[in-house]
C-alpha cells in the first residue's frame, strides 16, 4: 500500500479536463455544469491548462476574478482541483513582442505563431514569464480548499533548435565529456573527418547539416529530456516556495518516444498519463487491449509501483485519429477500469463539456453539444464513478509483479537510429509488446521497466533487444541471474554501448558470459521471407514443433549454452536459434531470431510454469480475457477483463470470490458478457 499524497487524493478520483475560460459569454453554462458533475459522479476537475490568454490578456494585466468562482464553485460541490500552469499554449500578444519565446525547427526556421507547445523551454523571456503567471497562480490558489495537485504544463514535448539552445547544448555536452578529446572518442568522430576542434562548433542535428553520428544524436535526445526537465523545476519552483506540500505532476503521453520519462520520475510527485486507444480496429481487440495494458504499467512502473492517475481518456471517440470510432456498449467501462487494474488511482476524460469550434470541437467529451445528461456516454460515464465510489478502498492498493521487461527509451533511441540490419523496421516496440502480450494472456502481472532498475524484486527479467547495454548492466544482469534469477534476451542485443560505440571482442559484450553465446553475424529478412526454428527433443522446457521467425536471424557460437531449438533452412540451417545458458543458480535464454506471438505464448507459458511464476488466476483463461490484480493490506482485488466481443466463460480457481462491486458470492465460474468486466475480491493471498 502507498500513503496518499494528500488528504483530496485519499480516494479514486473520476472527473476531466474542465475549459470554462471558453464559456464566459454563457454565464448559465457553469451553473448547469455543477449540476451535470453531481449527477455524473465526478469529484476532480483538472482547470487552466489553456488559461493564459484569460488569465493575463495584456503584459502584466491579470485578470483571475472569473478563475475565482470557477475554483469556489467546485469546492462548493464538493469537486477537487488539479490546477494547470498555463506554459502549454502562450498567448499571442507574447509571440507578437517576443518572437523568441518560439520554437526554431531543427531546420533553423522560427515557427510562426499557433497550435501547442510551440515555445522555447531555454529562452530567458519564455521563462520569466512562466515564472511571473505561476507565481501569481500560487499566491492566490496555493491554500484554496480546492486544489488537490498541480498539473504542469500539459504533455510535454518537442524541441528547439535556436541559439538560446544551441548555447545550452554546448553547455551540456561540455559538462559531460570536460574534453574535446573525450567528446570525439564518445562520437567517434573520425568517422568522414567530423573531428571537432572546438566547442563553438558543436551544433544540434540538422536534415541539411549533421545526423549520421549517432552518439550526437543520442546526446541532443538527452539534452531535449534534460532542459525539458529543468523547465518543469522552473514552472515549479514558485508554486513550491508557496506551498511545498501540494504535490504536482505532468501528464505524459502514450509511449512516447520525445523524452526519456525515466528521468522525469524522481520530479513529479505522481505519475499521470492520458490514453486515447483505437478500440474496435478489429474483430480481435487482444492487440489493442495488451498495449494499453502495458503503457498503464510502464506509467506504474516508473516509480516503484505507486499508483498512477489516468489524466485523460475519452468517454466516447477522439476527432485526431485516423477513425473517430464509438466505443461499443461496454467497452467505456471496461478499459477504465482497465487503467484502475493496473494501478491508476483515478480516471478522468478529455473533455468535460464539447468546444463550440476550432480543432477539438468533435471530441468525445462528457457533455455533448445538446448539453444535457440523456445521452448514452454520459450515463456510461456516472456508471463509471459509481463503480470508483464502491473500489474507494483501492486507493494506494499495490501491484506486485514476479515479471520485469525491459523497455528503455535510450535503447528504443539507439535502435531506431542504427543503419543496419535492417532498415525497413525492426520493430522494437511492437517486439516488446508481443513478449508482453504472452504474459497479458496469462493473467500474469508485469513491470515495465528501464535496464538500469533493480532486478532483484523479480523471478524473471524479459530484455527484447537490448542493442544498448549501458556501463554496469551487464554485471547486474550476469548478478541477478548467478542468484536464481531467469532472464532472457534476443537478437540484436548487446551491441553497443550509452554512445552507441560498438562492443569489442564479440556480441553480446556485456550479455556475453550471461547467456553462453557469441554472436558472429545477423541477417536481415525481407518481408516476404521467413525461416523456421525446430524445438529440439527432450529440451527442458517441453517445447515440440517448428515455428515461423521472420525480420531478424541471429548467427551464433554456443559458448556454454545449450541449445534448445536449430534453424530449418538458408546457409545456417542446424544452427542454434534459441538457447539456455546455466549460471550460478538461475538460467538465461537467448532467442536468435524474431519469433511470432504464438511461439512467444509457447514458450512464456512453459517458462512460467517451469519457474513457479503465479497466475492471477490459477486457470487457463478463454481467448480475449485476461486477469489483473490490486491487493491491499487485506484484500486481492483480481479484475477479470473479457475484451472479446463475444460472451466468454471464465473458470475461477478454489479461493471464495465476492463480486466487488454487488457483493455476490459467486460460484465456480463466471460469464462475461462482449467487453465485460468483473471486479472480484478475496482475502488476501501471500505471493
Amino acid at each position: 500500500m502507498f500513503k496518499p499524497l494528500n488528504e483530496k487524493l485519499s480516494k479514486l478520483l473520476h472527473g476531466a479536463d474542465y475549459n470554462p475560460e471558453q464559456w464566459l459569454d454563457y454565464p448559465e453554462i457553469f451553473e448547469e455544469d455543477l449540476r451535470l458533475m453531481k449527477l455524473a459522479n465526478v469529484n476532480v476537475m483538472s482547470i487552466g491548462m489553456f488559461s493564459w490568454a484569460k488569465l493575463e490578456p495584456e503584459e502584466g494585466v491579470f485578470d483571475f476574478s472569473w478563475l475565482d468562482r470557477v475554483m469556489d464553485g467546485l469546492h462548493e460541490k464538493g469537486v477537487s482541483v488539479f490546477l494547470s500552469t498555463p506554459s502549454g499554449a502562450r498567448p499571442t500578444w507574447m509571440s507578437e513582442k517576443y518572437p523568441e519565446v518560439l520554437r526554431v525547427s531543427e531546420n533553423r526556421v522560427r515557427h510562426l505563431h499557433g497550435a501547442r507547445h510551440n515555445h522555447c523551454y531555454t529562452s530567458p523571456v519564455y521563462r520569466e514569464k512562466i515564472a511571473i503567471i505561476n507565481r501569481k497562480l500560487a499566491e492566490r490558489y496555493s491554500n484554496h480548499p480546492a486544489i488537490a495537485g498541480w498539473h504542469i504544463s500539459n504533455e510535454y514535448g518537442g524541441e528547439c533548435h535556436c541559439h538560446y539552445c544551441q548555447e545550452a547544448f554546448r553547455d551540456w555536452v561540455k559538462a559531460k565529456y570536460k574534453t574535446l578529446a573525450a567528446l570525439n572518442h564518445a562520437w567517434w568522430t573520425t568517422f568522414w573527418s567530423h573531428t571537432y576542434t572546438s566547442w563553438s562548433q558543436v551544433e544540434s542535428p540538422a536534415p541539411h547539416g549533421e545526423t549520421m553520428v549517432h552518439g550526437q544524436n543520442l546526446d541532443w535526445k538527452r539534452f531535449v529530456t534534460d532542459q525539458t526537465i529543468d523547465f518543469y523545476r522552473h514552472e515549479l519552483k514558485p508554486l513550491r516556495e508557496k506551498n511545498p506540500n501540494i504535490p504536482a505532476t505532468t501528464n505524459f503521453m502514450v509511449l512516447f518516444e520525445g523524452l526519456n520519462y525515466d528521468k522525469f520520475a524522481s520530479d513529479v510527485d505522481f505519475i499521470s498519463w492520458d490514453s486515447y486507444p483505437t478500440w474496435h480496429d478489429s474483430d480481435d481487440e487482444r492487440d489493442i487491449a495488451a498495449f494499453t495494458a502495458m503503457n498503464h504499467d510502464w506509467f506504474r512502473s516508473l516509480k516503484g509501483g505507486q499508483p498512477f492517475y489516468l489524466m485523460e481518456s475519452t468517454p466516447s471517440s477522439t476527432n485526431w485519429q485516423n477513425m473517430s470510432k464509438l466505443k461499443k456498449p461496454g467497452m467505456h467501462f471496461l478499459s477504465s477500469l482497465q487503467a484502475i487494474a493496473h494501478g491508476s488511482d483515478s480516471v478522468q476524460y478529455f473533455q468535460w463539456r464539447k468546444s463550440r469550434g476550432s480543432s477539438e470541437k468533435l471530441h468525445g467529451a462528457v457533455v455533448d453539444h445538446v448539453g444535457h445528461e440523456h445521452t448514452r456516454v454520459f450515463q456510461e460515464v456516472a456508471e463509471v464513478g459509481e463503480a470508483l465510489a464502491k473500489l474507494e478502498d483501492l486507493t494506494g492498493a499495490s501491484v506486485k509483479p514476479e515479471v520485469a521487461i525491459i523497455f528503455d527509451t535510450e535503447n528504443r533511441w539507439a535502435v531506431k537510429d542504427s543503419q543496419g540490419p535492417r532498415n525497413m523496421g525492426v520493430h522494437y516496440e511492437r517486439t516488446v509488446q508481443e513478449h508482453y502480450q504472452a504474459f497479458w494472456e496469462q493473467g500474469i502481472p508485469v513491470d515495465v521497466i528501464s535496464m538500469d532498475r533493480d532486478l532483484s524484486q523479480y523471478k524473471l527479467v524479459v530484455a527484447p533487444m537490448l542493442y544498448m547495454v549501458r556501463e554496469g548492466v551487464g554485471e547486474r544482469v550476469e548478478a541477478f541471474v548467478a542468484a536464481g534469477g531467469t532472464f532472457v534476451t534476443t537478437y540484436w542485443s548487446g551491441i553497443v554501448n550509452e554512445t552507441d560505440l560498438t562492443y569489442l571482442n564479440g556480441f553480446p559484450g556485456p550479455l556475453r558470459k550471461t547467456l553462453g553465446i557469441w554472436s558472429e553475424e545477423i541477417d536481415g529478412l525481407y518481408d516476404d521471407e521467413s525461416n523456421a526454428i525446430k524445438l529440439n527433443q527432450n529440451n527442458p522446457l517441453g517445447l515440440t514443433g517448428e515455428y515461423g521467425v521472420h525480420d531478424l536471424c541471429d548467427l551464433i557460437h554456443l559458448e556454454g549454452a545449450e541449445a534448445l531449438a536449430n534453424y530449418q533452412s538458408d546457409f545456417y540451417q542446424g544452427r542454434p536459434a534459441l538457447t539456455v545458458n546455466r549460471l550460478g543458480k538461475g538460467a538465461a535464454y537467448y532467442m536468435a531470431a524474431r519469433q511470432k506471438l504464438d511461439f512467444n505464448r509457447d514458450f512464456y507459458r512453459a517458462l512460467a510454469r517451469d519457474i513457479g511464476l503465479k497466475r492471477v488466476i490459477d486457470q487457463d483463461l478463454p481467448e480475449g480475457v485476461t486477469a489483473q490484480l490490486r491487493s491491499n493490506e487485506t484484500t486481492d482485488y483480481v479484475f477479470v477483463m473479457n475484451f472479446s466481443n463475444e460472451e466468454r466463460k471464465v473458470w475461477l480457481d478454489q479461493v471464495e470470490y465476492q463480486d466487488a462491486l454487488t457483493e455476490q458470492k459467486l460460484s465456480d465460474h463466471l460469464l462475461l458478457k462482449p467487453y465485460g468486466i468483473k471486479v472480484l475480491c478475496r482475502p488476501k493471498v501471500k505471493r
